[in-house]
């Protein structure tokens, strides 16, 4: 007797831990916060960088030591902190970005995207969290930085990023432009100016305004308002979210915080994310 009341003791005993443990589980299950896996460049100031710390509020890349930030960190952080999700960072090449929206790889892209036709085929998109212009970059030296307008490019060697509008729409309007293959990365494309193998780059204001910070040999040359400027439309210059076109729930959930920022808002946080730019991203 003394035996089984032994065993029955521990089976009873085994029990409640199970049903504790059980309990604990849903428990936290209940708890557990959503999340919002987002994806960029890491690599694209001043609308995103990889650093070493968490200055400024950057947040930790996912499978990384490094961490994140720059203006489409900060709009990731206030997006997921309306929505009540914890926000996922993740590191991903240019091209990758579309395919892993597609996939449900991740959430969401904020990564400087403009909204094109092309990509609305694709995935969805959010209204604006940014209107970008466009604008040309060279060497204070070079022969064009006296140009007043775009034939003032007339047979530039000229280079941008891939699979951008800067590349694929506004170079080709150059005349004469010597346009050569287009380069993988926004960093890389600045390379090729600062080392002089091209005269010219196109890219957008805030890009061009963190590339003079960190090279001050360059010059930015804005066309803006002039007749002799890159005919570009509002799709080009309009920067969205990219979301699946299976969840219409989280562009609208995305939209409905973006509703209450004005373009002053877009701004103000945009200059903040380029006075802390590391020079080297």
């Amino acid at each position: 007797m003394k035996k089984i009341a032994l065993v029955l003791a521990a089976l009873l005993a085994g029990s409640l831990t199970f049903a504790s443990g059980n309990a604990e589980k849903a428990q936290g299950a209940a708890s557990a916060t959503p999340t919002l896996k987002v994806a960029m460049e890491c690599g694209y100031a001043p609308y995103n960088w990889t650093q070493t710390t968490d200055a400024n509020g950057a947040v930790r890349i996912d499978g990384s030591t490094e961490y994140a930030y720059g203006y489409d960190v900060m709009m990731a952080k206030l997006i997921a902190g309306k929505l009540g999700r914890e926000l996922h960072i993740v590191k991903l090449d240019w091209d990758s970005l579309v395919p892993a929206v597609q996939s449900g790889t991740v959430d969401c892209v904020i990564a400087g995207q403009s909204i094109t036709s092309e990509r609305l085929q694709m995935v969805d998109f959010t209204t604006p969290y940014y209107y970008a212009s466009v604008v040309t970059l060279v060497n204070k030296d070079g022969k064009y930085a006296g140009a007043k307008g775009l034939s003032d490019l007339a047979g530039a060697t000229a280079t941008s990023q891939l699979g951008t509008i800067w590349y694929d729409k506004c170079l080709p309007q150059i005349p004469n432009g010597n346009i050569l293959a287009a380069q993988e990365s926004a960093p890389a494309m600045l390379v090729a100016l600062n080392s002089k193998r091209v005269d010219v780059v196109c890219t957008d204001m805030p890009t061009a305004q963190a590339a003079v910070i960190a090279y001050p040999n360059m010059k930015i040359l804005d066309f803006t308002g002039t007749s002799d400027d890159y005919q570009v439309s509002q799709e080009d210059i309009n920067i969205g979210v990219s979301v699946s076109k299976k969840n219409p729930e989280l562009t609208a959930a995305i939209n409905n915080v973006l509703k209450d920022l004005t373009v002053d808002d877009f701004n103000r946080m945009m200059n903040e994310a380029i006075s802390v730019q590391p020079l080297s991203n």
